[in-house]
């Protein structure tokens, strides 16, 4: 992509995305070990769901195909991607973070890592999320895709 000309953005917060989701394995499988956490009795049911979710993590690669990218690349002029399961959401990849870092270790009754952990990742996409749409905006079709429906809605809203 930076062949291309892409470039990076939100490059001072990823080290600490890399840190967040290293220490979320780490402390997951130390409450595991050290607590002696058993399997959920509803083990069964978050591993399917831990499955679906994956499901959907494949579906979000393969529609954003040469896009997808675990930084922040943004590609100037390019048409942004509105098929797959972004057509019915902007940020499916970061959903299916935020399943996976609150089903995991639910699959393990490990309760503290699902609580910090979904709280430190919601601060995380708090930070990145807005960066990435801004330079989305900027130099993308991203506007037009995407934000013209939200206006929309907010509008209708508005009028009920």
């Amino acid at each position: 992509m930076k062949s291309l000309g892409a470039f990076e953005v939100g490059q001072s917060h990823y080290p600490f995305m890399l840190a967040l989701h290293i220490s979320f394995f780490i402390s997951l499988i130390g409450e595991i070990l050290i607590f002696n956490r058993q399997l959920s009795p509803l083990f069964i049911w978050l591993f399917i769901l831990f499955l679906l979710t994956q499901g959907l993590r494949i579906w979000c690669l393969t529609s954003l195909g040469q896009y997808w990218n675990t930084k922040i690349i943004i590609l100037p002029g390019a048409n942004v991607v509105k098929k797959g399961p972004y057509l019915f959401f902007r940020h499916p990849n970061y959903l299916v973070v935020c399943i996976e870092i609150l089903v995991l270790p639910l699959m393990f009754q490990a309760y503290f890592t699902a609580i910090c952990f979904t709280l430190l990742n919601f601060a995380m996409l708090s930070v990145r999320i807005p960066l990435e749409e801004q330079a989305l905006m900027e130099v993308t079709n991203y506007k037009e895709k995407f934000k013209k429906n939200i206006s929309t809605h907010v509008a209708k809203d508005n009028h009920n």
